[in-house]
């Protein structure tokens, strides 16, 4: 039996809706597995297509303030361009997102060694979101799917990029009415070990390769970030007053550029976003509110993760295809608003503890609440 047979029969025991025709091939990757789209939808509008590849977002079509749907995520169509264009585009990102510095952690007295896998567009020392073979390299597990909910789990084995423990893993993908999506994450292991995953979207609300987003609005709800060293790694945490990083009020994500520009600390980001926010309030909570005062759409990013990464695309050119063919990504094509723990954790006691030990549950929520207005 082929897996799209096995997918529908599943869907039938189970007592499910789904239709076949939304589980579609999307290619093989370089170890040889084959992936499947996926399309989740919600009865207000809005829909997305997930592969099992890396667990990511592929498009996600949101309504304007008119009803028009437009794709407002950055993506590609084939799993080869995923794998090798990079960007770590749309994808589920672990063990450990963002960065750990010098690929290096200590455990329980323990030294951990991590490949060392960041160097484009320049070389840092440090293992970068998981390594070369993260959990983004992986075909994913669909246990379950019927057309509003998708639920994907990978076993990461004791060794896997040189982490600690088996874990398991389970993402689970919720359209719901009023145009939510909602992640939520879920992970145990067998060794004590660390863990980090977030999601890796981009978002451009007027649409994908319509231009740059530095002209959309943005709202981020914290009164600090962390400022880093050459390297992206983590220092210490620094008021938002009077810089680039004050996005308590809503302005326009370029707004602040020349002060950017002119910031020596800066530069190995291109003087441009690539930081951790430390969100404001605790449990559920508001992360950001992005907008596009031309179409009326509205992005909300709620989480139950203490931090956000905000990174601006910089590095993009116009070199990188779109989906729709004949078109261009650009440099600022899209923001991602990355929900997690702070980068380095291992090595920072001061920050929350990323650590997960056996008989532990690691869980955490992540919605995005397209509105219009």
């Amino acid at each position: 039996m082929n897996k799209l047979s096995f997918l529908a029969l599943a869907a039938i025991m189970a007592g499910c809706c789904c239709n076949i025709d939304d589980v579609k091939p999307f290619g093989t990757t370089k170890f040889g597995e084959k992936a499947s789209l996926y399309t989740l939808k919600s009865p207000d509008g809005l829909t997305l297509e997930i592969t099992d590849f890396g667990g990511r977002l592929v498009r996600c079509w949101a309504p304007d303030r008119e009803g028009k749907l437009a794709d407002v995520t950055l993506g590609w169509n084939t799993v080869g361009e995923y794998e090798t264009l990079g960007f770590s585009m749309g994808t589920l990102i672990g063990r450990y997102g963002n960065r750990i510095a010098d690929g290096k952690f200590t455990l329980d007295g323990k030294v951990w060694q991590l490949p060392i896998n960041e160097t484009n567009p320049v070389p840092r020392h440090c293992n970068l979101h998981g390594g070369p073979d993260g959990w983004d390299a992986k075909v994913w597990k669909a246990s379950e799917y019927d057309g509003k909910r998708l639920v994907l789990t990978l076993v990461s084995p004791d060794g896997d990029m040189g982490f600690p423990g088996t874990v398991t893993m389970k993402v689970t993908y919720t359209v719901l009415p009023q145009n939510i999506w909602r992640i939520e994450y879920e992970a145990t292991t067998d060794k004590p070990t660390v863990i980090n995953p977030t999601h890796h979207s981009y978002w451009n609300l007027a649409g994908e390769a319509s231009g740059n987003v530095l002209d959309q609005l943005l709202v981020v709800n914290a009164d600090k970030y962390t400022q880093t060293d050459a390297g992206l790694i983590p220092t210490v945490d620094a008021a938002v007053d009077g810089t680039g990083f004050d996005f308590r009020k809503a302005r326009p994500i370029g707004s602040m550029a020349e002060w950017m520009a002119a910031q020596e600390s800066l530069k190995p980001m291109d003087n441009w976003y690539d930081h951790n926010f430390v969100l404001n309030g605790k449990g559920s909570k508001l992360a950001a509110e992005m907008s596009d005062p031309k179409s009326g759409r509205v992005l909300e990013v709620w989480t139950t993760e203490p931090c956000m990464q905000m990174y601006g695309a910089q590095n993009m050119t116009t070199k990188l295809p779109a989906k729709e063919k004949g078109k261009n990504l650009c440099q600022f094509a899209g923001v991602a608003l990355e929900t997690q723990h702070y980068p380095d954790s291992p090595n920072h006691p001061e920050f929350p503890s990323t650590v997960l030990r056996p008989g532990e549950t690691f869980r955490s929520t992540t919605e995005y609440r397209f509105k219009t207005r």
